[in-house]
């Protein structure tokens, strides 16, 4: 089964930004799509990104678009995820998974979790 490593995590102030990554090692991915999913204190597992392994093509969810941008190294098996203007609600544990980009607002049918990172945006 995949296993998915998250990295890139810290304490940024507002306008601030950071590059998370997320390396896959073991067995190829079952599902088409790597996605980033952030889970604030107190709050649910929300979907925020994802990207499609075989053409590339991204998906944002609005509370993000323009500001992250979600690319892809198939050759070291690495999904990055740059995120640029931080907000303090942009606050939470960033982990990836893999599943399909049409699912993205239902973490539920996502699998192969990451332990996640630790992203704080703060002055």
């Amino acid at each position: 089964q995949v296993q998915f490593v998250e990295s890139g995590g810290g304490l940024v102030q507002p306008g601030e930004s950071l590059r998370l990554s997320c390396a896959a090692s073991g067995f190829t991915l079952d599902y088409e799509c790597i996605g980033w999913f952030r889970q604030a204190p107190g709050k649910e597992r929300e979907g925020i990104s994802c990207i499609s392994t075989r053409d590339g093509m991204p998906i944002y969810a609005d509370s993000v678009k323009g500001r992250f941008t979600i690319s892809r190294d198939n050759a070291n098996n690495t999904v990055y995820l740059q995120m640029n203007s931080l907000k303090p609600e942009d606050t939470g544990v960033y982990s990836c998974a893999q599943g399909f980009c049409i699912g993205l607002a239902a973490p539920s049918l996502w699998s192969s979790w990451g332990q996640g990172t630790q992203v704080t945006v703060s002055s």
